[in-house]
């Protein structure tokens, strides 16, 4: 490798001095022997130093080097993924480029997934930007940082992460080494009431009938909306969203938000958590900004939430985990983004059109639901389902009376 550098570096003089040769040419001079001779002596140059040394590389260093390239990265990769910490390289913008398996387990998302996603997207939102300032100062070469932080999805389990900066041969700036550290199983909780906040073992969760479980779930579900549109008064559309929200408030989301219509829409029904009700009402009257949570995104104009306009000008359902960015549901009255305050960690929106991707009339409104703090995401095969659902929902919607 040392031959080979040094190679290189004879080459790149060489290039330069051809260069300024070139240049010479420019300048008016009545005598260019000067120039033909150092022309002749670069010439020589390559003929005697540069063209021997390329030969020898050529039949006996590349191939041992690559070899040996080879397999040092063979080995550092075997390394990363089987270190026991969580470790995950990222860029200055905290994009993930890779991730071990401990990391993956520890952050609840599959390395594919995470895979050119911001890191700091997996944090709660008041660590997000620290933790980009911190590893932009380590990308910068500013040092390394260690800084504590909390994962959305385990709010409650503190989390020591260190970054370290470095140059691999094939990055052409510096990256960043991220080692997030959880409490050991022998460390006393951090905050009140944080039970199970220790992860389980950072190699991969044991097998258990969680899986089964959340698919009885769906299929209850499924058969609770079906009972509730078939026993709705035909022709009451506003009975048929508010069976439907109180049917899947709770069990299935923490927020229910129902939009009737698509190129005017209005909002019909807001379910939200228990302890964010209007105090003074139900959560179908309209509030001010004194009110409660859900009277601030009932009195919320549609027309103001780009997720629903984009919902119903697409007739596509959304899904998104950790949303971002804040303001993409609007605000509420106070100026707040309704996702920030209502700490919404997934969410999704689904047309009620009859037919999905074909004729059928146009989209009468959007179903949004939200899951807050530490509730497990919406998976695809919920958002599935619930996009089956709303078609439903839709043809009883258009049922005469």
């Amino acid at each position: 490798m040392a031959e080979t550098e040094r190679f290189s570096e004879d080459l790149a003089d060489f290039v330069r001095r051809v260069a300024e040769l070139k240049a010479s040419r420019a300048v008016p001079s009545g005598d260019l022997r000067p120039m033909l001779d150092a022309a002749l002596f670069e010439l020589d140059h390559v003929a005697e130093r540069l063209w021997p040394g390329l030969e020898r590389l050529g039949s006996e260093g590349p191939a041992a080097g690559e070899r040996a390239a080879r397999e040092e990265q063979r080995l550092l990769r075997t390394v990363f993924q089987r270190f026991p910490l969580p470790v995950a390289l990222v860029d200055g913008e905290t994009v993930v480029r890779r991730m071990n398996p401990a990391a993956t387990d520890l952050t609840g998302v599959r390395g594919g997934y995470a895979t050119g996603r911001p890191l700091a997207g997996f944090l709660t939102p008041s660590d997000r930007s620290a933790f980009r300032s911190q590893a932009a100062a380590v990308a910068r070469g500013e040092g390394d940082r260690s800084l504590t932080v909390r994962l959305q999805h385990r709010p409650r389990l503190p989390v020591r992460a260190t970054l370290t900066g470095l140059r691999p041969g094939s990055e052409p700036r510096t990256v960043v080494l991220v080692v997030l550290q959880p409490p050991a199983a022998g460390d006393p909780p951090q905050l009140p009431g944080a039970r199970d906040a220790v992860p389980r073992g950072v190699r991969g969760r044991a097998p258990d009938l969680a899986e089964a479980t959340r698919h009885a779930e769906l299929l209850e579900l499924s058969d609770a909306v079906t009972v509730a549109l078939l026993t709705a008064p035909p022709g009451d559309r506003a009975g048929v969203l508010a069976r439907v929200a109180e049917v899947l408030h709770g069990r299935f989301a923490d927020w229910v938000i129902v939009d009737e219509g698509a190129a005017g829409p209005r909002r019909r029904t807001v379910l939200g958590p228990e302890g964010a009700a209007d105090p003074e009402g139900s959560a179908g009257s309209a509030g001010s900004a004194g009110a409660g949570p859900v009277a601030n995104v009932l009195a919320q104009d549609p027309a103001d939430c780009p997720l629903v306009l984009e919902t119903a000008r697409c007739a596509a359902p959304t899904l998104q985990v950790r949303p971002d960015p804040p303001d993409s549901f609007g605000r509420d009255a106070s100026g707040a983004p309704v996702l920030v305050r209502a700490n919404v960690t997934s969410l999704l929106c689904v047309p009620l059109a009859p037919h999905a991707n074909g004729p059928g009339g146009p989209v009468l409104g959007v179903l949004s639901l939200f899951r807050t703090g530490a509730r497990l995401a919406f998976s695809m095969a919920e958002a599935r389902a619930v996009d089956v659902m709303a078609r439903h929902i839709a043809l009883a919607m258009r049922r005469p009376g």
